[in-house]
């Protein structure tokens, strides 16, 4: 029989690897990235070429990177966080702030951007919003349902931190436990 303990570790690693795919595909987006930005320099100043479509294109790439980007650095603690104190406690003080913070601010603010923004995709997606620009790309409506993706994307993550704070806690207190009863 799994216990509660294994079982939230299979789902944090389930989670873990799905965000670390996403990290991965942010990473082969900077170079695509990389190289739009380079094909623009080049028609521009090289032959007098410019595309609007090129240019909103890398508005594109960078939002990917920056949506798959930041759950992944969610989950490799890449995120700002305040050391002066953190650095200083032990497993069971990072746990319980990691989880703290996961509770009262990031899926808080996950939630409020999912509600306050579910309408204004919405409405992008009914009328099919496209750019301002003549030449420009049609896909305005997916650019913004990118909100809704890095809300949903942080929150999954955020579950996976606090999933992996509540099993060294229980670890930590089980441990405990057993030193306590003399096992």
């Amino acid at each position: 029989m799994i216990s509660k303990i294994d079982y939230l570790a299979r789902v944090s690693s389930t989670i873990d690897s799905f965000t670390q795919r996403l990290g991965k595909i942010a990473s082969w987006f900077v170079s695509v990235l990389v190289l739009l930005v380079g094909l623009i320099v080049v028609l521009r100043y090289g032959f007098s070429f410019g595309s609007i479509a090129l240019q909103e294109s890398i508005i594109y790439v960078n939002a990917v990177i920056f949506i798959f980007g930041a759950s992944y650095t969610l989950k490799t603690g890449g995120h700002v966080r305040v050391d002066v104190f953190y650095s200083r406690i032990g497993e069971k003080g990072k746990s319980f702030i990691n989880a703290l913070g996961a509770l009262l601010f990031l899926m808080p603010a996950m939630i409020l951007i999912i509600f306050t923004s579910e309408d204004y995709v919405m409405m992008s997606w009914k009328i099919l919003e496209r750019s301002p620009e003549s030449s420009g790309l049609p896909f305005v409506y997916l650019l913004k349902t990118l909100i809704l993706v890095i809300a949903m994307l942080l929150a999954l993550q955020g579950v996976s931190e606090l999933l992996k704070s509540w099993r060294v806690l229980a670890m930590l207190r089980s441990a405990q436990q057993n030193a306590n009863t003399g096992e």
